[in-house]
């Protein structure tokens, strides 16, 4: 067990060491200059002498392994420089826009879950049925609608014609409705899909036609069957966590809610590299640490996978 620990440890090292490289040798031979766009906001005339001296303060001029391990031994120290944008550190205003898209990825997520765990058994056991093909319909309409094609249709309708929601988020409840409904609609649609096919597999399973024969009662039965499903619904649920943390980049964009992509977003237009890089660091490790702890939930809720 300690051994198969520190593999996965060594692994999951590995795989952010060398994607901190792609992303910081991507940075590197992006178009744009920085230190010209930095200055050409703040107004100042750009000439050779103030160009080369504000590429130096910035350390644009170092060769690119040394600014390369120098960014990255800051890392490893939780420093992840300072912001090209306002000199201010880029740490505090990650986790900041972490906490907020958390807020808004969870939310979203167990709305998903909630809906899907129920639709799925409906759907299985109705199978084709008039529940059934109305849970399917709904499930591929959901799921073929980009979220900010939902996200502009909810704004009109919500915010402009009813007047019911802010077509621009605030930070509270109010605000986080329409960017939840926006993450929620389409992932619910993909749940339901894949939770369907698993609740009908173990539905055709020898231990519940046993069951049925003997007259044990329904509710038993789908507890059972939900039970044996929770390894495969565990690992589909993990995946899709790494995927909206990245993926509401788009939906913060639309309604200004004050997330981890909002300010990526607002990063790239500002050519404001430190906090590009430490977004898809952390990106990153969420994602890899999410898929380790996927691994490891499987492994203990289903036996079979300990083969």
């Amino acid at each position: 067990m300690i051994k198969k620990l520190i593999k996965r440890i060594a692994g999951l090292i590995f795989i952010l060491v060398i994607l901190s490289f792609l992303v910081f040798l991507l940075m590197y031979l992006a178009p744009g200059d920085p230190a010209e766009k930095r200055l050409t906001s703040q107004g100042v005339a750009v000439t050779k002498q103030v160009l080369d001296a504000e590429r130096e303060r910035l350390g644009l001029l170092k060769p690119f392994l040394v600014r390369y391990a120098e960014w990255l031994f800051g890392v490893v120290r939780g420093d992840f420089g300072v912001s090209f944008k306002d000199d201010m550190p880029v740490a505090p205003k990650l986790l900041q826009g972490l906490k907020n898209t958390s807020i808004l990825a969870l939310s979203s997520l167990i709305i998903s879950i909630v809906i899907s765990f129920t639709l799925g058994i409906v759907s299985a056991e109705k199978k084709n049925g008039i529940a059934d093909h109305i849970i399917r319909v709904f499930s591929f309409v959901s799921n073929s609608l980009p979220n900010f094609l939902i996200a502009v249709l909810l704004m009109y309708f919500l915010c402009i014609r009813l007047s019911l929601f802010p077509v621009i988020a605030k930070g509270d409840f109010q605000g986080l409705f329409m960017p939840v409904i926006s993450l929620a609609i389409p992932m619910t649609g993909r749940f339901v899909r894949q939770m369907r096919a698993e609740f009908m597999a173990q539905l055709s399973e020898d231990y519940v036609t046993g069951m049925r024969g003997r007259g044990v009662k329904r509710r038993f039965i789908l507890f059972n069957v939900i039970r044996n499903s929770l390894g495969h619904i565990f690992t589909i649920v993990a995946l899709q966590i790494g995927t909206l943390m990245g993926g509401s980049v788009v939906i913060e964009s639309i309604f200004r809610w004050p997330g981890i992509g909002k300010l990526v977003m607002d990063s790239i237009t500002a050519r404001d590299y430190p906090v590009i890089m430490g977004f898809v660091v952390i990106m990153g490790t969420i994602y890899v640490l999410i898929n380790q702890l996927s691994d490891v939930l499987c492994h203990k809720l289903d036996p079979r996978t300990r083969l």
